[in-house]
């Protein structure tokens, strides 16, 4: 026979659930060691390519350069997520913020003109679409706090890198003469190394910065605070992507006679090397001063919201967060 429960349980509240259990695959390292595994693979591949000039194993070199540093991202984020953001939920955000961020800004970049705006106009409009993914991906995330929109925006941001890099690897490596391995090479190489401070960083800030704004409510809140940090990622965009011709104008305008020679229709090879050298550390200098201005907005963002989250729960007002998945009795059907 069945117990009745007594006529007040059916008045009872409900107890709360416990917090959930920490994951078992956080902080044990597999970011870092995915990187050694995928450098030391990354170099055996192009030992093995160089020797045997198996144009076969191309795609496999295009690929692993391209994907490697962005995919240990989405490691680093799969170590440190919280609530209910699965492992699995930050694959699909890696490569369908890769592959709708790629499609989507061909599409609205098809017909740029090269004007004076025109790295203006990219940096809206790929962070626009980047930004449009992390919305819809994020969409059902709790609690959302700024952590875990920096940890989401960086894993939606390094699939637009992954699927930007393999692009530009390939166009690198397809040449008149036939497949420059050098370039190609080259390309990955400089790609992967920038890739944590340029797509990855930008769209942890906007991240950060809309998470962060839902005051840690299921929902998205509206707040002045999301369109000046876009405004503000699009610019950081549009300054890494113009570095290369600003430091080319800065460095002939600096370099002696350069502009008068230019005038004339050409530049003396000791001026063009001058002019290439300045050129290239001015280049360096400006992509160091976006990537220390990105990673310290990230790091007072983050501050700034810890702050404000404790405070609210200091005040009583922040929203009581239950466990995403009740623990289920073992004898439960």
């Amino acid at each position: 026979m069945t117990a009745v429960p007594p006529p007040d349980a059916a008045r009872q509240p409900f107890a709360p659930q416990p917090a959930p259990a920490p994951h078992p695959h956080h902080h044990h390292g597999w970011w870092w060691k995915t990187l050694l595994a995928g450098l030391a693979l990354w170099i055996v591949t192009i030992v093995v390519t160089a020797a045997t000039r198996n144009t076969n194993l191309v795609p496999t070199l295009i690929l692993l350069g391209s994907f490697l540093v962005p995919f240990c991202v989405v490691l680093f984020a799969v170590e440190r997520v919280t609530g209910s953001v699965s492992a699995l939920q930050l694959m699909l955000a890696f490569f369908i913020g890769g592959m709708f961020g790629v499609l989507g800004a061909s599409l609205l970049e098809a017909d740029l003109h090269q004007t004076l705006w025109v790295y203006v106009l990219v940096g809206l409009i790929e962070e626009f679409v980047k930004a449009a993914v992390l919305v819809v991906v994020g969409w059902r995330v709790v609690p959302k706090t700024a952590a875990q929109g920096a940890l989401l925006g960086a894993t939606v941001g390094a699939g637009f890198a992954a699927f930007e890099s393999a692009g530009y690897a390939f166009n690198a490596a397809i040449t008149a003469r036939g497949i420059d391995l050098f370039s190609l090479l080259q390309t990955e190489a400089v790609r992967a190394i920038l890739a944590p401070v340029g797509h990855i960083l930008w769209t942890a800030i906007l991240g950060a910065v809309l998470f962060g704004s839902a005051r840690m409510h299921e929902r998205y809140r509206w707040s002045w605070w999301i369109p000046v940090a876009f405004l503000g990622v699009a610019l950081l965009h549009a300054f890494w992507d113009s570095a290369s011709d600003i430091a080319a104008i800065i460095a002939l305008i600096s370099t002696g006679t350069a502009v008068q020679q230019l005038e004339n229709g050409f530049l003396l090879p000791r001026t063009a090397a001058a002019v290439q050298s300045l050129s290239t550390i001015l280049y360096i200098v400006e992509l160091a001063i976006a990537a220390l201005v990105a990673i310290l907005a990230l790091v007072f963002i983050l501050r700034h919201y810890r702050k404000r989250q404790r405070a609210l729960q200091d005040a009583g007002s922040a929203p009581a967060m239950a466990a995403p998945y009740p623990a289920r009795s073992p004898t439960a059907p």
